[in-house]
């Protein structure tokens, strides 16, 4: 028995040094870069640079007459323009909305989920250095939509950074499929998934929706048809997102 424990003990120690010294897999990052950009047909590249200095790449879709502007984060392990995230920044700045498609930091493409964890430091710097790249071009009125992973590394910033400048966050799917601490949040959460989503965030709606009724203005929202890459319904999100976010930008 006691040898059990102590095998035991042994191996969550080991798990946890291998998501303590997880990095961020720059050179993988870097090839993303490569075969984004010259791809890009809507939208411009940008790069952004984070407090620390590290740049990364943004795509940054401006609308005429913009009523607000939205931070996108993608899930694990891709990049900015991939699969909802891609098709929302373009759909939403045809909707009003200026979007900014930030990459998250990723890890080498066999990495599993748990050690992302020791990656949300940096993306929460590369949410912050999103923020402040869209005041400094006079927009103040922010929203933030992150899908799976990205939806964990938005709400691990968020529960650090109750007062972050913005007016919503939108999680779809998020991944773990329950929420971290919103205490302090003062803007709303629209939580949004879809009706195949992975059973995580199907067994987390009835918390969520918990914590969301004492959370002033929030929703929680359900996409009927699709699974938690919300394919062929990316249009029906985006003016899900428009509908929730217009009583804020009138």
């Amino acid at each position: 028995m006691k040898l059990n424990r102590s095998l035991s003990a042994i191996a969550a120690l080991a798990l946890l040094a291998g998501i303590a010294s997880a990095a961020p897999d720059y050179e993988r990052e870097k090839r993303l870069a490569d075969e984004v950009v010259p791809a890009v047909v809507v939208g411009d590249a940008v790069t952004l640079e984070t407090g620390a200095g590290r740049k990364f790449l943004g795509l940054l879709t401006p609308a005429a007459k913009a009523r607000a502007a939205l931070i996108l984060a993608h899930g694990a392990g891709v990049h900015p323009d991939f699969g909802v995230t891609g098709e929302l920044r373009a759909g939403l700045a045809d909707r009003g909305y200026t979007t900014l498609s930030i990459q998250m930091p990723v890890l080498a493409a066999n990495a599993n989920a748990e050690e992302y964890v020791a990656l949300f430091p940096e993306a929460g710097e590369r949410l912050q250095a999103a923020i402040d790249y869209l005041r400094a071009k006079g927009m103040n009125r922010i929203a933030l939509v992150s899908h799976s992973m990205g939806a964990r590394m938005a709400n691990d910033f968020i529960t650090r950074h109750p007062n972050a400048r913005l007016m919503a966050w939108l999680p779809l799917g998020i991944s773990t499929g329950r929420f971290e601490s919103l205490a302090g949040v003062r803007f709303p959460v629209f939580d949004i998934y879809a009706e195949h989503d992975f059973d995580a965030v199907l067994k987390g709606v009835p918390g969520r929706a918990k914590v969301l009724r004492g959370h002033r203005g929030s929703k929680q929202v359900m996409v009927y048809g699709t699974d938690h890459y919300f394919g062929n319904k990316e249009k029906q999100v985006a003016v899900l997102i428009d509908q929730l976010l217009t009583p804020l930008v009138k």
